[in-house]
């Protein structure tokens, strides 16, 4: 990463000053974690906890003892122990009572996490590593090749080495059961090395893969979100939403995560909002409800056969007239109730922030280089408007040139005239 356009030829991003080529498998903020105790006094008998969060390719994560106390910090490289044998490297993200929250919010045990710590990866390991990971495109590439052969109904999302290069995890999305036997029997003759099938669902695998989102923003799932709640349409209805699968949808093909995030706030403030209001009765006939704004608490209402023209209502003067019905009353007209022009100007809130992409238009830039030129062409329109025919003299006074070049010619026939009329002789 870095960009070469500019004219420095080429920048370096800050942090780790890698290029964008480092090996934290996605980004330098996937999945961190804050250590706010970073900077407390421990007590003088305190002994730290044994366990440390380990973080591997993805949003991978694993609780590790340091049974021989090896002095670790956030972001170092580390041989861990793997249950199938070997060993795997992958970075620490959380050492001290940090990870004792952290496991006691997971349920994780320390019976539930039996595998230690090694060493801190030495340079033979973390090369070796690193030839692991090259390895990982050019496999992924084979073994989809592999697969379609095969003809199965699955599709090969990612591929994780270990860090010993001793087995390989290929992940995968289907729907339904995949017979595999065969599949992994040709990868593991090409690969030559052990082979593991993990099934994953369709936001797993944006997880992992990563993305920009419609927002504009990186993925949630793949920097900072850890657990996927159910999304339902019914979220988007509770927030006025248009039901547009197109639109609700994320790249992994189910609803956003996102619309849960304002939900709770939507919930809140429908509470106010009347049920059973979309008809109200009046003595010129029934009206329909066609809008609720939530925040404003106001409700926009027609008449049957004007459509065009929506009458807004408080929602506290709907609850009155809804009142009215069940006693058998009706209103005269619902514009005589109506909000003034006013009142729904003093609803509406004034923000404390400068709208700054409001104020720019888009054609500011083709306004700033048109003012620009007008302002060469009167500049250059000044200079030919300035008379070439002022001369100043030796004492500071300036005198006239003629603006003709024959005016010259004419002042000196002129005077050769004058003198030849002075030297006739008169008549006497």
């Amino acid at each position: 990463m870095g960009c070469g356009s500019c004219s420095s030829g080429g920048c370096a991003p800050a942090g780790c000053k890698s290029n964008g080529s480092c090996l934290t498998d996605g980004g330098c903020s996937k999945l961190d974690v804050y250590d706010w105790l970073a900077d407390m006094d421990l007590p003088i008998n305190y002994k730290p906890f044994p366990y440390v969060e380990i973080r591997f390719k993805g949003a991978r994560k694993d609780f590790y003892r340091n049974e021989e106390n090896i002095y670790l910090e956030a972001g170092e490289l580390v041989a861990v122990e793997t249950t199938t044998g070997g060993y795997d490297i992958g970075h620490v993200t959380l050492t001290g009572e940090l990870v004792r929250m952290q496991m006691n919010r997971k349920k994780v045990t320390e019976e539930k996490a039996p595998l230690k710590i090694y060493r801190k990866a030495t340079p033979q390991d973390v090369d070796k590593w690193k030839n692991a990971k090259e390895r990982e495109s050019e496999t992924m590439h084979k073994a989809r090749t592999i697969a379609l052969e095969l003809g199965l109904a699955m599709k090969l999302s990612d591929v994780e080495y270990q860090g010993d290069r001793s087995k390989a995890t290929f992940y995968y999305t289907a729907e339904g059961r995949v017979d595999f036997r065969e599949l992994i029997k040709k990868l593991a003759e090409a690969f030559r090395v052990r082979i593991e099938m993990r099934q994953i669902g369709m936001r797993q695998e944006a997880s992992r893969l990563g993305g920009i989102g419609s927002c504009g923003r990186e993925l949630c799932c793949s920097t900072w979100l850890t657990d996927f709640k159910t999304v339902s349409t019914s979220a988007a209805r509770y927030q006025n939403l248009s039901l547009n699968t197109l639109k609700l949808a994320g790249q992994c093909g189910k609803l956003k995560c996102c619309l849960n995030y304002e939900l709770d706030t939507y919930m809140d403030a429908l509470k106010t909002i009347p049920n059973n209001a979309d008809r109200l009765k009046t003595e010129k006939g029934e009206a329909r409800l066609q809008k609720t704004d939530i925040f404003k608490q106001i409700m926009w209402f027609t008449y049957f056969g004007e459509d065009n023209t929506w009458i807004p209502l408080d929602v506290n003067r709907v609850k009155e007239i809804q009142e009215m019905n069940k006693r058998g009353e009706k209103p005269d007209d619902l514009r005589n109730l109506a909000l003034v022009m006013e009142e729904l100007k003093a609803t509406e809130k004034a923000f404390d922030y400068e709208n700054v992409v409001g104020q720019d238009s888009l054609t500011r830039l083709d306004e700033r280089a048109r003012k620009s030129k007008n302002n060469n062409k009167n500049k250059a329109r000044n200079k030919t408007d300035k008379t070439p025919n002022q001369s100043v003299k030796a004492g500071g006074v300036a005198q006239a040139k003629p603006n003709n070049p024959n005016q010259k010619d004419n002042k000196n026939r002129n005077k050769k005239r004058r003198n030849n009329n002075n030297q006739k002789p008169s008549q006497d």
